[in-house]
């Protein structure tokens, strides 16, 4: 076989999972407003991707690099397939938004205003009275001429271009834009008509229709709103760098000027507009998206907020109280007794914020360590590492901060826990520290004791009720030993011979994951029980799937759960008959790392922060655990089998590469999600 038959294309895997978003935003069985925020998620997946992957491919291409990837294709090659195919998603993404969302909305009373010279009078006298006393003292309209080159456009800003003609001088055409101001609200909500349906308004088309009134001397030709996507990946050479965190903000403010890679405009804009807009920008013909709509669907999410339409929206889940965890007793007393899973957001990510918020106060704990790859705005974890040291407590927290999009964040962040007292880490040279530990040092009667959360998902409350994730909390004594080995390791030079129960990325989690894989298939050789479930957000390492390969060939029964980027070839006759791929895309983001290998009829289950992916396993620093307990793993089992049995969100991936619905014909209707959170509620009530 050659490389394409064996392979897909990683960023060609990307699309098709956004287009499984996008296929949840059209499915009617969804409430209305639920559907409306996956059309959002789409829109700003596919922002995220752009500055990302293609602007990193972009790169490549500038530099006349011309290594095929794992598929057999070029960075050119690449970009090509993926503007071919982006260019008919975003097709699909506005023919849902115009054909079904636009008349479904109205129908349920909510008007969104498409042509601006239907507004009534009343309506018409209301907006402009809003835009003359709200929106005009905030514009700035930029002209261009020769003494007032072609503005800056800042990525993912909004904008309106325009051609005036001076009044005075007929024969020349000048260019103007301005910026739709970002401190504004872009959904304006303005009176009903006869209809009395909520309606609103997008400030851009307020703005382009008022647009006379900032070029009084000129006669504005034509306008139409415009969007520019930039390279936002940052370069950072961190062996030059004396100070990372200084470093990291000057790049950062590099981010607004990156190269344009892709520039939006409404469909039925003036040639003669976009040829300028072409020619500043340095943008060619296949990145520019002529759009039938408004541009950034991400405004939907504000939509969403409007008050008024909760029958059209579901009944809001509020995280459990975790089953193995009694709320009477002390937090510290139950991990002495027996380990703790918890499984969010169907249980609380409460007790994970209590850990470090219970280890701050009490006069018995001499350390608290932590990992922090992204957290919340208003984080009660940062207070609490804060109080611990200004209560006199060893407080050593790394602050990851090249954690992408969140650099900002967490650059503040790091601050604040210096300014506490915390000796803060940045990181390791030319490594991201992804995983997620906490460790809590504490003296007791019979000695020292250490305490040790390990997590699949990040130490953040705000996204612990979208994503699902898992945890355990033990202070079984090969862990905590562990864990003080990867601090040690992380604040210094100083790395044990020998690990008990952590696997750790880059040093040899690849090895240990070859192994188990290798391990099912030297079983299966053998006659012996051999299976691997493995539940993950990417898989895109060639060894990794040359492996399952291999596995599946040596008749190892493999089922792998795994949400976006999936690079392996399922069901292929000779290849991987025996591998079967589903991704579940549901109204949680599924985000844990779990896997099971069936060891001859004695199963082990490892959780973790990394997924099969070569930036996980060789340029990151990632943690995979061993859960022992039996009824933590047999709890475990079930998480897995109810995803394995999904009718509802399950998309399974075919041996031609699509992705299909699963055919419910004689199976009984199951959303996994739904049956976790009706699990978890009864677990609580019991």
């Amino acid at each position: 076989m050659n490389k394409s038959e064996k392979f897909k294309n990683r960023e060609l895997s990307w699309l098709d999972f956004n287009y499984r978003v996008l296929s949840e935003a059209k499915d009617k069985q969804i409430p209305l407003m639920e559907r409306l925020k996956f059309l959002s998620i789409t829109a700003s997946n596919l922002d995220e991707f752009f500055m990302v992957r293609v602007a990193s491919l972009k790169d490549q291409v500038n530099v006349g690099y011309t290594k095929k990837d794992m598929a057999g294709m070029t960075p050119a090659e690449q970009i090509d397939e993926i503007m071919k195919m982006t260019h008919s998603f975003v097709a699909a993404q506005y023919s849902t938004y115009n054909r079904s969302f636009l008349p479904s909305l109205k129908k349920a009373g909510l008007k969104i205003v498409t042509e601006y010279e239907k507004l009534t009078p009343e309506q018409a006298d209301y907006v402009d009275t809003y835009f003359q006393q709200e929106v005009f003292p905030v514009l700035t309209p930029m002209a261009v001429d020769s003494s007032r080159p072609f503005p800056l456009i800042r990525n993912k800003s909004l904008n309106i271009g325009a051609l005036l003609m001076d009044k005075k001088k007929k024969d020349t055409l000048d260019f103007a834009t301005v910026q739709v101001p970002s401190v504004l609200p872009r959904v304006v909500p303005i009176p009903a008509d006869e209809d009395n349906c909520t309606t609103i308004l997008l400030l851009e088309q307020i703005i382009e229709k008022n647009l006379q009134k900032l070029f009084m001397n000129y006669k504005v030709l034509c306008a139409t709103p415009f969007r520019v996507m930039r390279n936002a990946d940052l370069t950072i050479d961190e062996d030059e760098a004396a100070d990372l965190l200084i470093e990291i903000e000057k790049q950062l403010k590099k981010r607004q000027w990156g190269e344009a890679i892709r520039l939006e405009v409404e469909e039925g804009i003036d040639k003669r507009l976009l040829k300028i807009l072409r020619r500043e920008l340095s943008i060619g013909e296949a990145a520019i998206f002529k759009t039938n709509g408004p541009l950034d669907l991400t405004f939907l999410m504000k939509v969403y907020s409007i008050e008024g339409f909760e029958k059209l929206k579901e009944a809001p889940f509020t995280p459990q109280p975790p089953k193995y965890l009694d709320p009477d007793r002390g937090l510290f007393e139950q991990i002495r007794e027996h380990d703790i899973l918890l499984h969010h957001p169907y249980e609380s990510f409460d007790p994970v914020v209590n850990f470090v918020r219970l280890a701050a106060k009490d006069p018995d704990v001499l350390a608290i360590k932590q990992t922090l790859y992204r957290v919340s705005r208003h984080s009660p974890i940062i207070a609490s590492l804060a109080e611990a040291a200004e209560n006199g407590k060893q407080v050593s927290v790394l602050v990851e901060l090249k954690a992408r999009f969140d650099e900002e964040n967490n650059i503040v962040w790091a601050r604040m826990l210096e300014k506490a007292g915390c000796h803060v880490i940045y990181g390791l040279v030319g490594l991201k520290t992804h995983s997620k530990i906490t460790l809590v040092v504490r003296r007791e009667e019979d000695g020292i004791r250490r305490y040790v959360h390990l997590g699949t998902g990040n130490y953040n409350d705000s996204t612990a009720r979208l994503y699902t994730d898992m945890g355990i909390f033990t202070c079984r004594q090969p862990y905590g030993e562990d864990a003080t080995a990867v601090f040690n390791m992380l604040s210094g030079y100083s790395e044990p011979l020998v690990w008990n129960k952590l696997s750790l990325a880059p040093a040899w989690l690849r090895d240990k994951f070859l192994f188990l894989i290798a391990r099912e298939q030297e079983n299966a050789a053998r006659g012996r029980p051999a299976k691997i479930i493995a539940k993950m957000n990417s898989l895109c390492d060639p060894g990794i799937i040359e492996s399952l390969y291999a596995a599946s060939e040596a008749g190892v029964e493999i089922q792998l759960i795994v949400r976006g980027i999936c690079c392996l070839r399922a069901g292929v006759p000779g290849l991987s008959e025996n591998i079967h791929v589903r991704s579940i895309v549901g109204t949680f983001l599924e985000h844990s790392r779990i896997y099971y290998f069936e060891n001859s009829g004695e199963p082990e289950i490892y959780m973790g922060s990394a997924d099969w992916m070569p930036r996980n396993l060789d340029k990151r620093v990632e943690i995979l655990f061993p859960v022992e307990a039996p009824e933590l793993q047999e709890e475990i089992k079930k998480v897995l089998a109810i995803q394995l049995a999904d009718t509802k969100k399950a998309h399974l991936l075919t041996p031609e590469g699509t992705y299909e619905k699963v055919d419910q014909r004689g199976k009984t209707p199951l959303n996994s999600q739904m049956y976790f959170c009706k699990h978890a509620k009864e677990s609580a009530d019991k």
